[in-house]
């Protein structure tokens, strides 16, 4: 079957929805595919920590409703090393800047809501996508099969690729012309969800001689935990009883509550890793989200920097489409970049700021002095919490 559309969005995650809906409240229409079923995409277990841009993006689309009665604000967070707890307060340091602890699941929830009450097309569990004809000379083209297996051809003028690191846009890039750029950590993190009640209602980092560790929630009955492994660890090497154990030593300080320790409901590793393609756009082939780049999760940037993207290339396209306008579009993958890159130097920053590499002593100890560094001074904290709550996005809001 052959259908049309404006805009063909590859990938129903948090991008590919974010963006649909934005088009949609410009009057643009916009097609979606997505390779899983919906339980899939409403279901993923990831965290949500949101930057005030991103919530303000959420705002302006309709869709923070349910975040601004269910999400938990955070005005600062709890950092710990050597032996001392310091809280952080963002919100006084930016003047008014929190994050919002909502899990990204949630924000696919509630953008599939509104699509469903939009009526906009959205295709699940579809299969050998195929993106072609992408010169910005020619008219896209995405075929694609579905279910009942029936094969389709969409033709749309741009086509957007929120596919993920795995997905076919990036692929479909010339290869002559993408660049990437990447690097791993000599770890990973080891994480647990547990029905045991948080001790605070904010993030607590700790940097510890055995390792990195952080306290997070997903409720008032569930904690979200991380611990720093080996990058080749295994799940089954570890009991619940040393799960809980490992958390206690690198979290404890004397005078602070111990965790409160409950069943362990999901674990799970994550490799810590960085990506970044550069070029974002090809013709009428743009990059978004994981797509594009991907970053360490010390700093929750993943779904903060998905939603600048998106607030970049919904400019573009709805500045083309109401203005005939294409010099915003063009600008797309300059302006984004900009974003990204900074982004992916505080995720670094953090990143090696906290983690310790066994063996490392002179390293561990260069670490405590930048804790401490940053801790004295009001400007370099200053600074850390304008990046932790979120760099201002690029794109105008245009309803």
């Amino acid at each position: 079957m052959k259908y049309t559309t404006q805009v063909a969005i590859i990938g129903a995650g948090p991008a590919g929805l974010l963006l649909g809906r934005l088009l949609h409240l410009s009057g643009i229409e916009a097609v979606i595919l997505e390779a899983k079923d919906r339980a899939y995409a409403e279901n993923r277990l990831r965290a949500g920590l949101l930057e005030q841009p991103t919530v303000d993006l959420l705002a302006a689309a309709g869709v923070d409703a349910r975040l601004r009665r269910e999400g938990q604000f955070h005005a600062g967070f709890e950092l710990r090393f050597g032996g001392k707890n310091l809280r952080i307060d963002m919100a006084e340091l930016t003047g008014g800047s929190k994050t919002i602890l909502y899990p990204q699941a949630e924000v696919v929830k509630d953008l599939l809501a509104a699509r469903d009450a939009s009526g906009d097309a959205i295709f699940f569990d579809v299969s050998d996508v195929r993106l072609e004809q992408l010169a910005a000379d020619e008219r896209p083209v995405v075929r694609f099969g579905t279910p009942d297996g029936e094969a389709h051809e969409l033709h749309a003028q741009f086509i957007a690729g929120c596919d993920g690191f795995h997905g076919v846009s990036r692929q479909a890039m010339p290869k002559d012309l993408l660049k990437t750029y990447s690097r791993e950590y000599p770890f990973a993190w080891f994480g647990i969800l547990a029905d045991a009640p948080p001790v605070t209602r904010e993030l607590i980092y700790a940097h510890h001689e055995n390792g990195f560790a952080m306290h997070s929630l997903r409720n008032e009955r569930t904690s979200r935990l991380y611990l720093q492994v080996a990058p080749d660890e295994q799940i089954e090497n570890w009991t619940d009883e040393a799960i809980w154990a490992e958390l206690q030593t690198r979290l404890s300080l004397d005078g602070a509550l111990p965790l409160n320790e409950g069943p362990i409901i999901h674990k799970s590793i994550t490799p810590m890793r960085s990506f970044v393609a550069e070029p974002l756009q090809y013709g009428n082939l743009f990059l978004a989200g994981d797509a594009a780049h991907i970053v360490p999760p010390t700093a929750a940037k993943g779904l903060n920097l998905a939603a600048a993207d998106v607030s970049a290339l919904s400019d573009g396209l709805i500045t083309y489409f109401k203005h005939n306008d294409r010099s915003v579009l063009d600008a797309y993958s300059t302006v984004a970049l900009r974003r990204i890159w900074r982004a992916q130097e505080f995720s670094r920053s953090m990143t090696e700021l906290l983690h310790y590499v066994p063996g490392q002593r002179f390293d561990a100890r260069l670490q405590r002095a930048r804790l401490e560094g940053l801790v004295a001074s009001r400007a370099a904290l200053t600074t850390f919490c304008e990046n932790y709550t979120g760099l201002p996005f690029a794109g105008r809001i245009h309803h």
